[in-house]
Protein backbone atom coordinates (compact mmCIF):
# COMPACT_ATOMS: atom_id res chain seq x y z
CA UNK A 1 0.00 0.00 0.00
CA UNK A 2 1.42 3.67 -0.57
CA UNK A 3 0.54 6.86 0.70
CA UNK A 4 -3.09 8.15 -0.30
CA UNK A 5 -2.93 11.49 -2.18
CA UNK A 6 -5.18 14.10 -3.61
CA UNK A 7 -6.91 17.18 -4.58
CA UNK A 8 -9.79 18.19 -2.90
CA UNK A 9 -12.22 20.27 -5.09
CA UNK A 10 -13.14 22.94 -2.72
CA UNK A 11 -9.50 24.09 -3.35
CA UNK A 12 -8.06 25.83 -6.76
CA UNK A 13 -5.91 22.49 -8.58
CA UNK A 14 -1.82 22.50 -7.69
CA UNK A 15 -0.30 25.04 -9.77
CA UNK A 16 2.28 22.18 -10.64
CA UNK A 17 3.15 18.82 -9.95
CA UNK A 18 2.12 18.13 -6.70
CA UNK A 19 -0.54 16.77 -4.51
CA UNK A 20 -2.80 19.10 -2.17
CA UNK A 21 -3.20 16.50 0.72
CA UNK A 22 -1.36 13.22 1.51
CA UNK A 23 -2.05 10.61 4.53
CA UNK A 24 0.24 7.96 5.86
CA UNK A 25 -1.53 4.85 5.71
CA UNK A 26 -1.70 2.45 8.67
CA UNK A 27 1.32 0.24 8.80
CA UNK A 28 3.56 2.73 8.08
CA UNK A 29 6.37 4.34 9.15
CA UNK A 30 7.99 8.07 8.55
CA UNK A 31 11.47 8.41 7.13
CA UNK A 32 12.93 11.63 6.91
CA UNK A 33 15.43 12.45 4.42
CA UNK A 34 17.82 15.08 4.86
CA UNK A 35 18.12 17.91 2.33
CA UNK A 36 20.02 16.41 -0.68
CA UNK A 37 22.23 18.69 -3.06
CA UNK A 38 23.58 17.83 -6.45
CA UNK A 39 26.42 15.86 -5.51
CA UNK A 40 27.40 12.12 -7.02
CA UNK A 41 28.23 9.51 -4.62
CA UNK A 42 32.42 10.61 -5.21
CA UNK A 43 31.32 13.96 -4.22
CA UNK A 44 31.24 15.39 -7.00
CA UNK A 45 28.93 18.66 -7.62
CA UNK A 46 26.78 18.58 -10.98
CA UNK A 47 27.70 21.63 -12.97
CA UNK A 48 24.10 23.33 -13.69
CA UNK A 49 20.63 23.08 -11.43
CA UNK A 50 19.16 20.99 -14.11
CA UNK A 51 21.97 18.52 -13.50
CA UNK A 52 21.95 18.84 -9.55
CA UNK A 53 18.18 18.44 -9.76
CA UNK A 54 19.04 14.94 -11.83
CA UNK A 55 21.58 13.98 -8.97
CA UNK A 56 19.07 14.62 -6.24
CA UNK A 57 16.55 12.92 -7.36
CA UNK A 58 19.08 9.46 -7.95
CA UNK A 59 19.87 10.28 -4.56
CA UNK A 60 16.94 10.30 -3.41
CA UNK A 61 16.19 7.21 -5.44
CA UNK A 62 19.72 5.75 -3.76
CA UNK A 63 18.10 6.85 0.19
CA UNK A 64 14.63 5.22 -0.28
CA UNK A 65 16.27 2.02 -1.91
CA UNK A 66 18.35 1.82 1.01
CA UNK A 67 15.02 1.84 2.98
CA UNK A 68 13.79 -0.94 1.09
CA UNK A 69 11.18 1.98 0.03
CA UNK A 70 11.06 3.74 -3.68
CA UNK A 71 9.42 7.76 -4.78
CA UNK A 72 6.10 5.70 -4.32
CA UNK A 73 6.19 5.87 -1.18
CA UNK A 74 7.29 9.96 -0.67
CA UNK A 75 4.66 12.05 0.92
CA UNK A 76 6.26 15.49 1.19
CA UNK A 77 8.58 16.87 -0.68
CA UNK A 78 10.38 20.39 0.10
CA UNK A 79 12.85 22.06 -2.60
CA UNK A 80 14.89 25.19 -2.38
CA UNK A 81 16.07 27.08 -5.76
CA UNK A 82 18.63 29.22 -4.79
CA UNK A 83 17.34 32.26 -7.48
CA UNK A 84 14.63 32.37 -10.24
CA UNK A 85 17.40 31.89 -12.73
CA UNK A 86 18.03 28.24 -12.06
CA UNK A 87 14.10 27.06 -11.97
CA UNK A 88 13.65 26.47 -15.47
CA UNK A 89 16.41 23.75 -14.95
CA UNK A 90 15.08 22.56 -12.27
CA UNK A 91 11.24 21.55 -13.48
CA UNK A 92 13.11 19.91 -15.98
CA UNK A 93 14.96 17.40 -14.22
CA UNK A 94 11.82 16.91 -12.11
CA UNK A 95 9.43 16.70 -15.12
CA UNK A 96 11.82 14.03 -15.98
CA UNK A 97 11.74 11.83 -12.80
CA UNK A 98 8.08 12.40 -11.86
CA UNK A 99 7.08 10.91 -15.15
CA UNK A 100 9.18 8.35 -14.73
CA UNK A 101 8.33 7.63 -10.88
CA UNK A 102 4.34 9.05 -10.87
CA UNK A 103 3.42 8.24 -14.23
CA UNK A 104 -0.63 8.61 -13.58
CA UNK A 105 0.57 11.92 -11.87
CA UNK A 106 -0.01 10.91 -8.13
CA UNK A 107 1.95 13.41 -6.68
CA UNK A 108 3.08 13.79 -3.49
CA UNK A 109 2.39 17.16 -1.25
CA UNK A 110 5.48 20.01 -1.97
CA UNK A 111 6.59 22.97 -1.44
CA UNK A 112 8.71 24.98 -3.52
CA UNK A 113 10.52 28.08 -2.38
CA UNK A 114 12.89 30.10 -4.14
CA UNK A 115 15.83 31.90 -1.71
CA UNK A 116 18.78 33.43 -1.73
CA UNK A 117 21.15 31.22 -1.42
CA UNK A 118 21.93 27.55 -0.55
CA UNK A 119 24.61 26.28 2.27
CA UNK A 120 26.98 27.34 -0.83
CA UNK A 121 27.52 29.47 -3.98
CA UNK A 122 27.60 26.76 -6.29
CA UNK A 123 24.29 24.75 -5.26
CA UNK A 124 21.16 25.44 -7.01
CA UNK A 125 18.66 23.45 -5.96
CA UNK A 126 18.33 21.43 -2.25
CA UNK A 127 15.20 18.70 -2.44
CA UNK A 128 14.23 16.90 1.33
CA UNK A 129 11.53 14.37 1.55
CA UNK A 130 9.17 12.57 4.04
CA UNK A 131 8.52 9.22 3.31
CA UNK A 132 5.87 6.76 4.55
CA UNK A 133 7.64 3.38 4.26
CA UNK A 134 5.91 0.21 4.88
CA UNK A 135 6.60 -1.97 8.05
Amino acid sequence: MKPRRWNPETVAPPLGRYSHLAEVPAGHRLVFLAGQLGVAPDGELAADAEAQARQIFANLEALLAAEGAGPEHLVKLLTLVAGTEHLAGYRVAQAEAFAKWFPEGDFPAQTLAVVAALAGPDYAVEVEAIAAVPT
